[in-house]
């Protein structure tokens, strides 16, 4: 494989687990938040903690953004 075609190869990757990395935060943080309001206190709380679990899935969905763009920029 020729070097530009790598490189288009890993760019593509990057961008790929960006994508992947952020969804799977944000589902994780709902989801987490979403059990915790209908499984441990049967719907009492309910949407509060779903809605905190999401705002972390988010702030973590964007940390790992930041990182993986720091990361990609420190590779140039």
């Amino acid at each position: 494989m020729s070097e530009e075609r790598q490189e288009i190869v890993h760019q593509l990757s990057v961008y790929g687990n960006v994508g992947l990395t952020f969804v799977a935060a944000v589902l994780l943080g709902f989801g987490a938040g979403w059990a915790a309001d209908n499984r441990l206190f049967a719907g009492g709380t309910a949407p509060w903690l779903t809605l905190a679990g999401l705002a972390v899935g988010i702030a973590a969905g964007f940390r790992s953004l930041w990182a993986l763009t720091r990361t990609v920029r420190n590779d140039r």
